[in-house]
């Protein structure tokens, strides 16, 4: 049977939680040049030189911490999908998973399509936001990687879903669970950051990014390849469907790495504010993800409480993502059939 071909492709998580693992991950992650956009050179002395010896202890701790039996929480969670997702299209077409950064490698994933002669290829980032140092490097490597193919099918690159119907409803459906059952003194949107040098980098004009007052909160043809737009389209998408108004959310950005400015307001100012404003009771949603990780069981889950909880205030809770919801395979579905 002829069949089409389907590929899920997430960033990565480490083999294990041991450290050498969590070095090997972080050492392919970060040397990626669109993930650290510096000169080679330099980036290579940062990544092995500084970042790696300071942080891969750390992070090995912090991955076991998160670990399940089943593995990495990332993992479990696109594997379900993947099966899910397989089952509702059918017979017809054929789904890989792959993570960018280790395994299941995207290379040996793309192999699979190719031995099975796939009639096309359909790539689907498991980010809602286009961003250059997520959805972009994944394109690109597939690009790389295909360029050595004797024949290459037709493929196919869904850039974003930041606005998805189906994709919101699900994020809306989970923190309704919340906000129904009990009183909450604010919501936040926590997205993970990017430095606002990529976001200049971006803008093609070189005259809107961080250049136009409020140039991200409203979604443009000027600015609709913008990450931070983006996001706020998907809190828009969001918000609407719980039915907030708008001050009852605040959109901020998390996982700041480095002294550089990044797009702000960051997660911790934000937390400090409504703490000082005397708000006690938070919850919190991070939709740049669509299946729970590190950024949002420990960042927000964990490390946030703590940081809540030292500036004055009591409770955060974090919001699960999409997972592997039947609601979310639904959604995906018609993002790989009709995006």
């Amino acid at each position: 049977m002829r069949k089409k071909g389907i590929l899920l492709v997430n960033l990565g998580t480490p083999d294990s939680p041991k450290t050498e693992d969590v070095r090997v991950y972080l050492d392919q992650f970060l040397m990626d040049g669109r993930v650290i956009d510096i000169n080679p050179l330099g980036r290579n002395l940062l990544v092995r030189g500084i970042i790696i010896p300071k942080r891969a202890k750390n992070s090995a701790k912090t991955y076991q911490e998160i670990w399940t039996e089943e593995g990495s929480p990332l993992l479990v969670y696109s594997y379900a999908l993947q099966n899910l997702i397989a089952e509702r299209l059918g017979e017809e077409y054929h789904v890989e998973l792959a993570m960018r950064y280790q395994n299941p490698s995207l290379e040996g994933a793309l192999k699979k399509l190719q031995e099975l002669n796939v009639d096309s290829i359909k790539v689907i980032p498991l980010f809602p936001q286009y961003a250059s140092a997520t959805t972009g490097s994944i394109h690109q490597m597939i690009m790389e990687v295909v360029s050595q193919w004797q024949i290459i099918p037709p493929i196919q690159f869904v850039n974003n879903y930041c606005d998805h119907p189906g994709m919101a409803r699900v994020f809306a459906k989970n923190a309704k669970k919340y906000l129904d059952a009990e009183k909450w003194d604010h919501v936040l949107f926590s997205y993970h950051g990017v430095p606002q040098r990529q976001m200049r980098k971006a803008d093609v004009s070189k005259k809107y990014c961080l250049q136009v007052e409020d140039c991200c909160k409203n979604y443009t043809d000027t600015n609709k390849f913008c990450y931070t737009a983006q996001c706020y389209q998907t809190t828009k998408a969001i918000a609407k469907e719980i039915g907030l108004s708008t001050d009852e959310y605040t959109l901020c950005f998390q996982s700041r790495l480095g002294n550089e400015p990044w797009m702000q307001p960051y997660t911790s100012t934000v937390l400090k504010e409504l703490a000082d404003k005397g708000k006690k009771k938070i919850l919190v949603l991070s939709p740049a993800f669509v299946a729970d990780c590190i950024e949002t069981i420990y960042e927000i889950g964990v490390e946030y409480q703590e940081e809540f909880h030292s500036y004055g205030g009591e409770r955060i809770q974090m919001v699960e993502s999409l997972n592997a919801d039947s609601e979310w395979v639904e959604a995906l579905e018609d993002i790989i059939l009709n995006y």
